[in-house]
């Protein structure tokens, strides 16, 4: 009987098989870069361009007041009328130290007190070679009132609409209602030497202004 011969068959091919990707962590943008964390092994995260509305309006709704005239600057130059109307500028007293005294309003208690407390040493100021400029944002009538009522020897300079006191960064008082009672001292060359303020003791900034310019030699 003839042999019947097969033809050898490889063995039979295998389905080719891809090979699975291991699953990827993804990272879910929800929290900002800066406080990333692990909650139950899930790695959150987002850009730092992203933020809640609420995070938006709560950091929107916080004002902070910045001071733009700083002790070592040279604070901007003003022009504004006096009490008997006439245009005095910051620049004209280069030379000589100057107390620029900014406050709330004319006739008001501590308003009253504290010019009556710099005319009493007035003298005092003047003797330091200090010139001495009170700054409200009262007008030129109400400034040539309260000047003749307590015989005040120094110039008063009406900033109405507060703009030389906005231009400075004057702040307001503690509880945001009132302008603010600030003191500033400046040396022969226009340079802020000192910023004193105080609110609630008006005569206090007498003293202080004047422990300073007895004691440098600006």
């Amino acid at each position: 009987m003839a042999a019947i011969s097969l033809p050898k068959h490889s063995p039979p091919f295998a389905l080719p098989t891809q090979a699975r990707k291991p699953h990827s962590h993804q990272t879910l943008s929800i929290i900002p870069k800066s406080t990333q964390s692990q909650f139950y092994g899930l790695k959150l995260s987002c850009p730092s361009s992203l933020s809640s509305p609420l995070a938006s309006r709560a950091s929107g709704s916080r004002k902070t007041i910045v001071a733009k005239v700083t002790e070592g600057s040279i604070p901007p130059d003003f022009k504004l009328k006096d009490q008997d109307g006439r245009i005095v500028s910051l620049s004209q007293f280069r030379g000589k130290p100057v107390v620029v005294y900014f406050y709330p309003a004319d006739e008001t208690p501590g308003c009253t007190k504290q010019a009556c407390a710099f005319r009493d040493s007035y003298e005092k100021f003047k003797k330091a070679g200090a010139e001495v400029i009170g700054i409200s944002g009262d007008n030129v009538e109400s400034h040539k009132a309260f000047k003749e009522k307590y015989k005040l020897p120094f110039t008063l300079l009406s900033d109405e609409g507060n703009k030389v006191r906005k231009e400075w960064g004057v702040p307001a008082d503690l509880f945001g209602t009132l302008p603010g009672r600030q003191t500033y001292v400046l040396d022969k060359n226009g340079v802020v030497r000192l910023i004193y303020n105080n609110q609630f003791q008006p005569e206090k900034h007498i003293e202080e202004t004047l422990k300073f310019l007895e004691s440098q030699k600006i």
